[in-house]
């Protein structure tokens, strides 16, 4: 009972000093699942804090797994790849959370689509935390959305890890 109790104090020491955004200079890594209508893949996301509440950063995604549309031929790479540039406003210390919690809206500019994200980072050490995001457009570049055009051009769910650099 008693090494239970050390090692209860030991991580919770852990807990209490991890940050989910330390402002000016923090740079975060996450890699996770991307999920949408009619495909699966993966999503890495690197963010660089540039002020005390505000980030940039990029985003590039690879569907796996895709769904072939009736008349459609199997989706290319450029069908399959996105790549954005990312603005974050990091609000966790802004509405009061603890500091190893985040939540995050943001825009994204792509090679689809002008969007928009809305994301939450928890962290279990300094270094390694989880995260949630959903993606959305709101502008898109063709005015006629049909077969592979649909594909990272919609909402879209994310889920994952995520690191402290």
């Amino acid at each position: 009972m008693k090494k239970l109790f050390t090692f209860g104090l030991i991580l919770s020491g852990f807990l209490a000093n991890a940050q989910a955004y330390s402002g000016k200079g923090d740079q975060k890594f996450q890699v996770g699942a991307n999920i949408q209508d009619h495909g699966t893949g993966i999503v890495l996301f690197y963010d660089h804090g540039i002020g005390e509440n505000m980030s940039v950063g990029v985003q590039t995604g690879y569907l796996l797994g895709v769904d072939e549309p009736a008349g459609f031929e199997g989706a290319k790479f450029e069908d399959r790849f996105d790549l954005k540039a990312r603005f974050n406003a990091n609000l966790g210390s802004v509405i009061g959370l603890p500091s190893n919690f985040d939540v995050y809206p943001g825009l994204n500019l792509g090679l689809r689509n002008f969007g928009g994200h809305l994301g939450a980072r928890y962290f279990f050490s300094d270094g390694f935390g989880v995260f949630s995001e959903v993606g959305f457009p709101i502008a898109k570049y063709k005015n006629k959305i049909e077969g592979y055009d649909k594909l990272n051009n919609q909402f879209q769910f994310n889920i994952g890890a995520c690191f402290n650099l």
